[in-house]
């Protein structure tokens, strides 16, 4: 093969993702599958795909990568994200490749490339590595090529959710499947146990005609009606590749992802360690120490609150941003095992969801916005902030950003992982006191901007 053009941009912050047939060819994939086989080296690998229209054409590519990287390559066809996790701890590989684009749009894929201890390749863990051996054609062919094999992963990732789950039998789920790969796994999983689900964009024929494969909120008004017009205990919408899970309860409101941490909290059986991230509310430490729990906040982004979780051996662990994490699972997140265990728990409490919510403590936020901020300046932009939230007298942490912990909430601004923006987000005891921690948020910004002498860059958006 000779030189193959990559375009620097397909290298992200947790994965490899970009338009098919410009940004990603399979060439780009034969290309991937060689470096990250260099990277592995000997051993099994595992790869499976989402169900996006070429994924088709680039798994094979990438397994021919592996392949003339000395790998044997373990094809488990079409599965989840969670499901890759599962498949290299249940067969032993060294390294799985996921082809998938999560919750973009139908004309994107990419690559989410995962470790054999299930940590994903991430900026500041192997990213950069990566991208050096691709960009600079250091790719090695082994001196005999390994082999591949078809494994019939959905079944046994199948067989292995549906256990310990026998008290959910008759409890009845709206599920919107977002037209994604949970729709080719979950409703056998679910009728082997006994629920009844109620199907919400279950076509999974990489067009996602129903709404973008991103379980938002303006996508999820159709899930809260089938949950009110069926009678449903709960819903749930997974995204592409179900590593999250968006729960709304029986009264057909939408879930934050902190929320659903602290109902999975209020009701877990075990006592032990939790984590959550800078962007969650104070109410899930609040419910966690109410219950003999150790709560631990941590930086936001999936590859973090997974080292956190297996570093403190943590029961559970969230993110706003709806991931779950499990220590029964090794700390990694899974988005149908979490509908599982949210149903489990409603069943097993003899309560409606919407009363298990109610009785968590409730905060007015700000949903986040987002400021646009160059990439070369936003970390000492969000320094300026810390210094100046301190010069206000203000108690300031620095675990992720700059926040700032007043007399009725908090105030929080950091740089994004993954795009060249500063994020703003706050809680207060009331609407007023929320409002004055937004102009608040909104004028440091703008001052720190100035400070670091980029005042035309656009400050406002979202």
């Amino acid at each position: 093969m000779g030189t193959v053009r990559i375009p620097e941009k397909i290298f992200r912050a947790y994965d490899i993702r970009g338009v098919y047939g410009t940004d990603i060819t399979e060439d780009t994939a034969y290309t991937v599958g060689l470096a990250f086989g260099n990277m592995l080296g000997r051993g099994d690998a595992l790869v499976v795909r989402d169900v996006r229209l070429s994924g088709p054409k680039l798994a094979p590519a990438v397994i021919d990568g592996l392949i003339d990287a000395g790998l044997n390559v373990l094809n488990g066809g079409i599965c989840t994200t969670p499901g890759a996790y599962f498949g290299v701890k249940h067969y032993g590989c060294v390294g799985a490749v996921v082809v998938t684009a999560s919750h973009n749009p139908p004309e994107w894929n990419g690559f989410k490339l995962v470790r054999g201890d299930g940590e994903t390749i991430s900026q500041g863990a192997g990213m950069e590595e990566l991208k050096h051996i691709i960009l600079s054609g250091k790719s090695k062919r082994a001196a005999s090529r390994g082999s591949a094999e078809d494994v019939e992963l959905r079944t046994a990732y199948a067989r292995f959710l549906t256990k310990g789950f026998s008290t959910v039998k008759g409890m009845r789920l709206a599920v919107d499947f977002s037209d994604g790969a949970a729709a080719i796994i979950f409703p056998e999983i679910a009728s082997s146990l006994g629920i009844d689900v109620r199907p919400l964009n279950d076509n999974p024929d990489g067009y996602f005609r129903g709404h973008p494969p991103e379980p938002s909120h303006e996508n999820l008004g159709p899930l809260g009606e089938k949950v009110v017009g069926e009678e449903c205990n709960l819903g749930v919408a997974f995204d592409g590749d179900a590593d999250r899970a968006v729960f709304v309860d029986d009264r057909g409101r939408i879930l934050e992802g902190d929320t659903v941490l602290a109902v999975l909290v209020s009701q877990w059986p075990v006592r032990g360690t939790i984590i959550y991230d800078v962007n969650s509310s104070r109410a899930v430490r609040e419910v966690a120490e109410s219950r003999g729990f150790r709560a631990i906040e941590w930086k936001v982004g999936r590859a973090f609150i997974l080292r956190k979780m297996r570093e403190e051996k943590a029961v559970l662990g969230g993110e706003k941003s709806n991931h779950l994490y499990f220590g029964e699972l090794d700390g990694v997140d899974d988005a149908m095992y979490a509908a599982l265990k949210m149903a489990e728990i409603v069943k097993t409490s003899s309560s409606h969801l919407s009363s298990l919510v109610d009785k968590i403590p409730h905060y007015p936020t700000l949903p986040i916005k987002t400021y646009d901020c160059p990439d070369e300046i936003k970390f000492e932009v969000v320094e300026a902030i810390a210094r100046r939230m301190e010069e206000m007298g203000y108690r300031v942490s620095r675990l992720d950003g700059a926040k700032a912990y007043t007399g009725s909430g908090w105030l929080l601004l950091r740089a994004s992982n993954t795009m060249p923006q500063v994020k703003m987000s706050a809680e207060a005891d009331n609407e007023s006191e929320l409002l004055k921690l937004k102009e608040l948020g909104d004028k440091l910004f703008r001052d720190a901007m100035l400070s670091v002498g980029r005042s035309g860059w656009d400050t406002q958006r979202g």
